[in-house]
């Protein structure tokens, strides 16, 4: 299965009032794992940044000047994301601006493209309700280190959510759990981390030739055959 990873960084919260895409960043994942065929471009939005959204991407209206504008970087984001499922953090934010900026192009939605979208957040609320689910959060629950994300950027931030999002489907492969331990007497309530991989110790010659002694024990017992000895592949 071919996924892509699609995060966004905007010059503010609402493409209906203006805000526009600055940044688009696409992890590669086939049959769960990372290929390096990644998509990423910075856009010129034709407009500033709000202050607020420049504190957390750092993209200044300087920088964006001489990059593409979105409409130039369109159909190969298109080529790019052609009939895969899309892995997004907060789906909603970044459907929403990428939907618009094809519909200002006439053409179909973003959606439309790809196959399926899955929202990390949603999924991450599941399985964690109640708990911080941010990008950050979800870094450090899984034990994935963002210590060299100091601004939000659209390719670093796929990275990071592709770690995410394998870690967070990874099944029982090392058997993770999200308990809560209470220190005794502390009050500090900890996260414990996965266990590890379950070692599966064959039983010897001699455990296996007492095993047969205490079932010929039992058969003996009920004069025939134990229902332990049915079930068992030796038996």
């Amino acid at each position: 299965m071919r996924q892509i990873v699609l995060d966004t960084e905007t010059t503010g919260l609402n493409p209906r009032t203006g805000d526009r895409i600055i940044e688009v960043g696409c992890v590669e994942i086939f049959n769960r794992k990372l290929t390096g065929n990644n998509f990423h471009r910075y856009i010129n939005p034709e407009r500033d940044s709000d202050e607020a959204a420049l504190a957390v991407h750092g993209l200044t209206t300087e920088f964006l000047s001489d990059k593409p504008k979105f409409h130039e970087i369109a159909h190969e984001l298109r080529e790019f994301v052609q009939g895969a499922e899309i892995i997004i953090h907060n789906a909603p934010f970044d459907l929403a601006f990428l939907n618009h900026e094809f519909e200002r192009m006439g053409l179909p939605p973003f959606i439309e493209h790809c196959s399926s979208v899955i929202d990390t957040l949603v999924h991450a609320k599941e399985l964690h309700p109640g708990k911080r689910n941010s990008l950050d959060a979800l870094c450090d629950r899984y034990g994935i280190s963002n210590a060299h994300r100091k601004l939000h950027g659209a390719l670093l931030d796929s990275e990071l959510l592709a770690d995410v999002y394998l870690a967070m489907t990874r099944g029982q492969n090392t058997l993770s759990m999200d308990v809560e331990v209470e220190a005794n007497g502390g009050g500090i309530v900890l996260e414990a981390g996965p266990l590890g991989d379950i070692l599966v110790l064959p039983a010897s010659a001699d455990e296996l030739a007492s095993h047969d002694d205490v079932l010929a024990a039992l058969d003996k017992g009920v004069k025939g055959e134990c229902v332990w000895r049915k079930y068992s592949p030796q038996g």
